[in-house]
């Protein structure tokens, strides 16, 4: 009796997935090989990015807002894989009751200057535009709601040829000591 409990264990043993690699290596190599492949295949999901037509739409986001702040800013990057120049030419955002896309530069005496940019931004064939503090941005502007750190917002982007996208924000915490947009009008 003793003989068969030990062959049916050995047999269930043998039937066992891993049972076909021999060594404690090829079994390694294959937990090993699993978690690679879950990761990479995670990746996909943790990444936040959309598409509209030829342009990828990396990871938009936005900024936690002080209590009765008036304004946010939002930034993502366009990569154009297109053969034709495309634009941003207008956004949306459920938190916002009015969205303009927005330019900041530094001037020749260091004065900061912030204005909208009626005909949005460019972005150009086979090359990529980034939303950025200091730079471009999109400004959530009357706000309904304050941006919450780790809460995500709805909203859209419009590009002339690509169309209307929807998106989501991820909302990161507040700046501390950088220059950013959030505080501006709030």
């Amino acid at each position: 009796m003793s003989f068969s409990v030990r062959h049916s264990f050995r047999s269930a043993l043998n039937s066992y997935p891993l049972s076909r690699f021999r060594s404690f290596e090829e079994r390694m190599g294959m937990v090993a090989f699993t978690l690679m492949l879950v990761f990479a295949l995670s990746q996909s999901v943790l990444a936040h990015e959309f598409k509209a037509g030829d342009l990828d739409i990396h990871h938009p986001w936005s900024r936690a807002t002080p209590a009765n702040a008036k304004v946010a800013a939002g930034y993502v990057k366009l990569v154009n894989k297109g053969a034709q120049a495309d634009r941003l030419i207008s956004a949306t955002a459920e938190i916002a009751g009015k969205t303009e896309i927005h330019e900041m530069s530094v001037d020749a005496d260091g004065v900061m200057t912030m204005r909208p940019l009626a005909d949005g931004v460019e972005i150009p064939a086979g090359g990529e535009v980034e939303l950025k503090p200091g730079s471009y941005h999109i400004m959530f502007m009357d706000l309904k709601e304050q941006p919450k750190e780790g809460v995500k917002f709805k909203g859209t982007l419009t590009f002339e040829k690509a169309g209307t996208v929807d998106v989501e924000f991820a909302v990161n915490a507040m700046a501390t000591g950088e220059k950013d947009h959030n505080s501006h009008g709030g």
